[in-house]
């Protein structure tokens, strides 16, 4: 796998705790072919400023590294983004930059599948964030539009292989707080998706929370609410593993099972 690394050196003024930088968060790209870049980028300087470590996987199948490293995801999706993911994580916390207890992933779209699947199907992250992401595989290959009509069937499979790698089949693994944001008027991904699993981990007693926008599609466009969910996903992973307040002036939405 390929991943973009950022570690703040600095910035333990900002937090009333004394070791912060042990907290990361695991950010996954879209596409679910698309790529991470080694550029500026103020939504990574949001959490880096704050003291997170962050990550940005290009887990094998991602853009720009070949025809090779492309195709390994063909038939894979759901496996080896995950694996990629979670390995990640995992050599950060044995070499001792990350608190163990303190990994967090996020993701939109194709990034929020792999999140959801991360957190259904491996126990290597403490909470999550899915951003409008894909819990039905096989929901998306009935809707999807005709250019990409096979394109859900080449990355991960037949009906029965899509069945077994959707997550909302199996809300009952989910066994840590989750935030979900979801656009009302999303074609892609449909909102039930978002509140089945929410109303599963209310009912196991987890932390979870759920933001809906009216008038949002599939990929948020509002910058009030692009604001909203970056300030959400930061203040959630703060107050359900970080254990810690962050200094911004935000108000925490209200959390199931934790408030």
């Amino acid at each position: 796998m390929i991943f973009l690394i950022l570690i703040p050196e600095n910035n333990m003024n900002y937090f009333n705790v004394e070791v912060i930088h042990s907290s990361l968060c695991v950010d996954v790209t879209g596409g679910p072919t698309d790529e991470a870049h080694g550029i500026l980028n103020f939504n990574i300087q949001y959490w880096t400023s704050r003291g997170w470590a962050f990550v940005d996987v290009n887990y094998r199948g991602s853009t720009g590294y070949g025809r090779e490293y492309r195709q390994q995801l063909l038939g894979s999706w759901g496996v080896v983004d995950v694996n990629d993911c979670c390995h990640c994580a995992k050599f950060l916390v044995d070499h001792g930059k990350v608190d163990g207890e303190r990994v967090c992933i996020s993701g939109c779209s194709a990034g929020g599948y792999t999140t959801l699947a991360s957190l259904a199907f491996r126990d290597t992250f403490k909470a999550g964030a899915s951003l409008f992401g894909i819990a039905d595989l096989n929901s998306l290959r009935a809707d999807m539009h005709k250019f990409e009509c096979h394109y859900i069937s080449n990355l991960a499979g037949d009906e029965a292989t899509l069945f077994e790698r959707s997550p909302i089949n199996f809300v009952d693994k989910f066994s840590c707080p989750i935030i979900l944001f979801q656009g009302l008027d999303d074609k892609v991904v449909h909102p039930e998706q978002a509140r089945k699993i929410y109303q599963a981990l209310n009912r196991k007693g987890l932390p979870v929370a759920l933001v809906e926008y009216e008038g949002e599609p599939h990929g948020f466009r509002k910058a009030e609410n692009i604001k909203f969910t970056l300030e959400q996903q930061m203040v959630f992973f703060a107050r359900t593993v970080g254990h810690f307040v962050v200094a911004d002036e935000i108000t925490p939405i209200k959390i199931e099972n934790f408030d």
